[in-house]
């Protein structure tokens, strides 16, 4: 055979091989348990759920049936699955599918497997063996106990006559006499710490564990510590701070217990390379000192670290802790629950670098040119025995000072006392800043002040983007970009409402009206059903949801519109995943609410205290509830949580009590429309306001005889405003959803690119990289808003963003979880192209638009296993084309009809590109 034979017969062959490949039904990827976790160590959960992808094909449009293995190792895995088989499930369903196997147990790590198969019932490839471990899911599992310093007997004071507990230094010394093959560290704290073993860092978790209602339950973690291990001399460290636990807490000194020294509980199990294992616990056999660097540190008012009082190597085993003090023991409590942290640590996710600087007062001005939440890294030279004072900003005066009156009680102040000559490397470790500006005073003044003497630290949540969103206008994309910085600042291990002054809680109404948005932005169904574990857990024995979760006020107050967060944002976030565990977990929450709200009223009339539309532009009564009536607004969120949850009831299949509450929503209606709107569908005796006609339409209140009049209504409301909005928290959400249903989008369009106050470009046009808690936070022209409540970073109107992906990217579900697709964008002037996208519990969604001249162009991506409806406007006299030809319908698209001046298409996966001409 001669070589050029050989030649042809090899390349057949390889053409042949990849021919095959191509008809390979790839493995399923991204697999993932419960809410979202890939790979979690120290998990929460032993009953979990499990989902994956599957990867895009021409092979694979859908699943017909899947198989799940899972067992103790991997050996177990490939050969005989000792904890769970599923079999063949002729299904489709790839996500959230419940574990079903043996019973789980504390530290069980659990090694599983998937694999699906296609429409054509042709079976993939096993999928990358994933696995994920439990953490001490029992009181029981600890032999540890609490141990700390009495710090409160030290009787230091802070800025408010409030007791500051000095963060405690902490250690233990151990040996160990063989090798260890696996170190698991479990710990958690009355407080916040810092870990390290043998002079290093366990991890770079911010201010950990986080915040709960501390006196029902406190969140653990789970380290692999294997690393870290030596043979022989072991040591042990932890700083301890008073974090969210006995530091003071909103516009008072303290709620949780500020007379508590903090604590910390300690945990790390051995196994020995022999089989042998070994337990070290916090006991009475650790030593302790406040006399360490770190001072003082507060939320809300700062750190102040000494550089005289640095213990050098005290995490290491050559540190001789003869002169500390013996610590305090306290057995566990059984009425805290210690559970495994059910959502990610808060984390350092970006560096900013400061872009300018300036000089004032004998002071340096460092400008990120973004509002954001973390701590400063300074890299600065001091001199011996002199104070570096480090403050934020949001905003700079007119005459270039700082502003920091809305910072209220928040001394928002760190320092730094230098024992040397030298150039620091120092940032903050137990507290956190809202700024964009850094002052700097007290450093070596013969230096030159450069920018890299400060960057912006910024933490958050550790959640990752989960859809991006970008148009032809620049102002719309600042929009965005202030909405998604809104969420990090705010995403703080609690939903806050503000990051900067004396406050930083976690306020219900801001939660529930901008948790929507929140889910197209950034992967936070952890977030979310974390923090409603703590609404749960919160809410009072008569049903009421307290003002904040943690329920730091402690006052026995609700209100209409915040309280709701206890069923909306279970129901948004059922709808945008698909997974009814969150409904499971928040059925008995949600109608307790709802009873709540039937007791405060009377024949369906709420009497219920109200935030009502807070922060309503121009308001006539002057209050910052706004005009809209507090008994309408309570009447209406009394209907639409028991409309919410009988539908969470027919999910759950509970059709009796779905019944109940689809009956009780009708009464509510029914009273609601005979007591505040009469025959022509105009609100009577209250104010009539565009909040309360929003409310009206939006939650299906009125006969469907009134509700074209009520719409003229809302519209003259609008009108009469100069087509201006003049809604507050709880109207503003809803402004885009109503005029959208009733056809008025040129109208949201136009409010939506509004340059002059009150409206969404108004912030941008005074320079805001934030949404603002008001519409006129600040002005060029009049300087900032003199109430006190002013915060430059308030994520509330921030919710128009839920619309902005729905109808101008054109991203919708049309069923629970994005198993059905709506692409709908709606391209109206002054855009000429916008493209979204968004990762569903199936896989990334595109949606991608621009006009040129007349010509309308889309680019749409649809992921697996789910379909799609697309909605293409154009002239339906003239052809539409699919990639640059006459559609015709077949297996993978079919043209469904055409109708007011739009294409309506049913698509399979795959990727599209539409082509339309308008009129």
């Amino acid at each position: 055979m001669n070589i050029r034979n050989l030649f042809i017969i090899i390349s057949f062959l390889v053409l042949v091989s990849l021919s095959c490949k191509g008809q390979q039904i790839l493995k399923p990827e991204e697999l993932t348990i419960s809410e979202g976790f890939k790979i979690p160590i120290g998990f929460y959960n032993a009953k979990p759920t499990f989902s994956w992808k599957l990867a895009i094909s021409k092979e694979v449009k859908s699943q017909s049936a899947y198989q799940i293995v899972a067992a103790t190792s991997v050996e177990q895995l490939q050969t005989n699955p000792d904890l769970w088989d599923s079999q063949k499930q002729k299904s489709n369903q790839s996500t959230w599918v419940s574990y079903q196997g043996k019973a789980l147990q504390s530290r069980q790590k659990v090694y599983w497997q998937v694999r699906y198969w296609n429409q054509n019932d042709k079976v993939s490839n096993w999928s990358e063996v994933s696995n994920f471990e439990l953490g001490l899911l029992n009181n029981s599992d600890w032999q540890a106990k609490w141990i700390g310093l009495p710090t409160n007997d030290e009787k230091v004071k802070g800025s408010q006559d409030n007791i500051i507990h000095r963060p405690q230094y902490l250690r233990k010394g151990f040996e160990l006499s063989v090798d260890v093959i696996s170190a698991r560290l479990y710990i958690t704290a009355k407080g916040v710490f810092d870990v390290a073993i043998n002079g290093k860092n366990v991890s770079n978790d911010v201010m950990p564990p986080g915040w709960t209602p501390y006196k029902k339950r406190i969140e653990t973690l789970t380290y692999d510590v294997t690393n870290l291990m030596l043979s022989g001399k072991n040591t042990i460290g932890v700083e301890l701070a008073s974090g969210w636990y006995s530091g003071r807490l909103g516009w008072m000194k303290s709620f949780w217990n500020d007379t508590e020294s903090p604590k910390i509980l300690c945990q790390l199990e051995l196994t020995m390379k022999d089989g042998s294992k070994k337990v070290i616990v916090s006991d009475e056999s650790w030593k302790g000192t406040t006399s360490g660097p770190i001072r003082v540190s507060e939320i809300y008012d700062g750190e102040i670290y000494d550089a005289n009082y640095e213990l050098p190597n005290w995490t290491t085993n050559t540190f001789n802790d003869k002169n500390w003090k013996n610590v305090q023991a306290f057995t566990i409590e059984n009425s805290i629950q210690l559970e495994p942290k059910r959502h990610h640590t808060v984390k350092p996710k970006i560096a900013l670098e400061t872009k300018e600087i300036t000089k004032k007062d004998g002071a340096v001005i460092f400008d990120l040119k973004q509002n954001m939440v973390g701590v400063p890294l300074v890299k600065v030279p001091v001199k011996k025995g002199d104070t570096l004072r480090v403050r934020f900003a949001e905003m700079l005066s007119p005459d270039g000072s700082f502003y920091t009156e809305n910072y209220r009680t928040a001394v928002s102040t760190d320092y730094y006392i230098a024992a040397r000559n030298e150039t620091i490397e120092w940032q903050p470790k137990f507290t956190f800043h809202g700024f964009r500006y850094v002052e700097l005073s007290g450093f070596d003044t013969t230096k030159v002040p450069s920018k890299n003497w400060v960057t912006g630290i910024v933490q958050y949540s550790d959640f990752e983007q989960n859809g991006t969103f970008i148009t032809s206008n620049e102002k719309l994309n600042q929009l965005q970009s202030n909405i998604v910085w809104g969420l990090r600042g705010n995403f703080f291990d609690v939903p806050t409402d503000c990051p900067q002054r004396d406050e930083r809680l976690g306020w219900t109404g801001d939660a529930q009206v901008f948790g929507p948005t929140s889910l197209f932005n950034a992967d936070v169904y952890q977030f979310w059903a974390s923090w409603l574990q703590s609404v749960r857990e919160s809410q009072y024995k008569n049903g009421g949801i307290p003002f904040v979760v943690p329920d730091v006020l402690n006052n026995g107050k609700v209100s209409s519109g915040w309280g709701d967060v206890s069923v909306i944002i279970p129901w948004k976030v059922y709808f945008r995943t698909g997974d009814k565990r969150i409904l499971e977990e928040n059925f008995e929450m949600m109608k307790a609410w709802v009873k709540h709200h039937q007791e405060s009223s009377k024949k369906y009339i709420s009497h219920m205290n109200s935030f009502a539309d807070w922060l309503q532009p121009y308001p006539e009564n002057g209050d910052n509830k706004g005009d809209t009536s507090q008994d309408l607004i309570g009447t209406a969120f009394f209907a639409h949580s028991a409309k919410l949850t009988a539908k969470t009831a027919e999910v759950l299949g509970k059709y009796e009590e779905q019944a109940i509450y689809e009956k009780l929503y009708k009464k509510v209606a029914e009273a609601f429309d005979n007591q505040f709107f009469d025959k022509n569908g105009k609100v009577k005796d209250v104010p009539e306001t565009q909040t309360s006609y929003l409310l009206a339409l939006a939650f299906d209140l009125l006969p469907k005889e009134k509700r074209v009049e009520a719409k003229a209504n809302l519209l003259k409301k609008i009108a009469a405003a100069d087509n201006h909005l003049r809604t507050g928290f709880l109207g503003t959400p809803l402004l885009s959803e109503v005029l959208d249903e009733f056809g008025e989008v040129d109208l949201m369009y136009k409010l939506l690119f509004n340059e002059t106050y009150p409206s969404w470009f108004y912030s941008i046009n005074q320079g805001a990289t934030t949404i603002w808690e008001r519409w006129n936070s600040y002005s060029k022209k009049e300087g900032f808003n003199p109430q006190k409540m002013n915060s430059l970073n308030h994520y509330a109107y921030g919710a128009i963003g839920e619309w902005m992906y729905e109808r101008i990217g054109g991203i919708a579900p049309l069923e629970a979880g994005y198993k059905k697709i709506i692409i709908a964008p709606e391209p109206k002037a002054p855009l000429k192209s916008a493209s979204a996208a968004y990762n569903t519990p199936y896989g990334k969604v595109v949606s991608s638009w621009e006009m040129e001249k007349n010509t309308f162009k889309l680019e749409t991506t649809i992921p697996p296993n789910t379909t799609a409806a697309i909605i293409v406007p154009g002239d339906t006299k003239q052809d539409l084309l699919f990639d640059g030809k006459k559609i015709k319908s077949n297996s993978n698209v079919k043209l469904i009809r055409k109708e007011n001046h739009s294409f309506e298409l049913l698509v399979q996966p795959g990727r599209y590109s539409l082509q339309s001409k308008m009129n």
